[in-house]
């Protein structure tokens, strides 16, 4: 009896069907973006060059900072993350110019006009045994602040929300309420 032959398979088409099945999982799977807070940096400074916050006036200034039991102070008044937007905005705007709040400067801002800015800044201080989660909430509310603010003055001007403007109106009410967060080293804070 005589060996049979086994028969090869063509494997010529296999290739490409690898090769389109890759194609389709590639095009059909989401990935996952990471996602983090978008903050403008300062450039890095001589070192002997001033900072630019040393000539920052003291009633300019509000302290925003975060024990690492996540104990939260603003304006050396104790509270929680939910109450941090309002603080913000009443400082920022100062409606009643009071002496304790920030100054403003008026400017000249087109599309706008004449515009009393605030020369307000919110200074924020960490523990280094802060939890994320606090972290997050407080930047969120600072900047939750800054965005209200800044769709109060877009619906003023221009009747429409802040991210609902061309980019000539954008960069107008930017000029008008600069998002002024200035965050420090984390350090140990005991206190709060």
């Amino acid at each position: 009896m005589g060996k049979r032959k086994i028969q090869e398979i063509n494997a010529g088409s296999m290739a490409d069907i690898a090769f389109l099945m890759l194609i389709f999982f590639l095009v059909t799977t989401t990935m996952n973006t990471d996602s983090g807070i978008q903050r403008v940096l300062p450039p890095m400074q001589e070192e002997d060059q001033r900072d630019p916050g040393m000539d920052v006036n003291r009633r300019n200034l509000l302290f925003v900072s975060v024990n690492k039991f996540d104990g939260i102070m603003v304006g050396g008044q104790p509270m929680t993350a939910n109450m941090i937007k309002d603080k913000v905005k009443e400082f920022v705007l100062n409606p009643y110019d009071d002496p304790n709040l920030p100054t403003k400067e008026e400017a000249d801002i087109p599309l706008i006009g004449k515009f009393m800015v605030s020369k307000g800044v919110v200074s924020l201080q960490n523990d280094r045994g802060t939890s994320y989660n606090t972290y997050v909430q407080v930047q969120n509310e600072l900047t939750r602040a800054f965005n209200e603010i800044r769709d109060e003055v877009s619906n003023q001007y221009f009747g429409k929300k802040f991210i609902d403007l061309n980019d000539a109106q954008r960069e107008a009410v930017q000029k008008a309420v600069p998002t002024q967060i200035s965050e420090a080293e984390p350090r140990n804070i005991d206190k709060i």
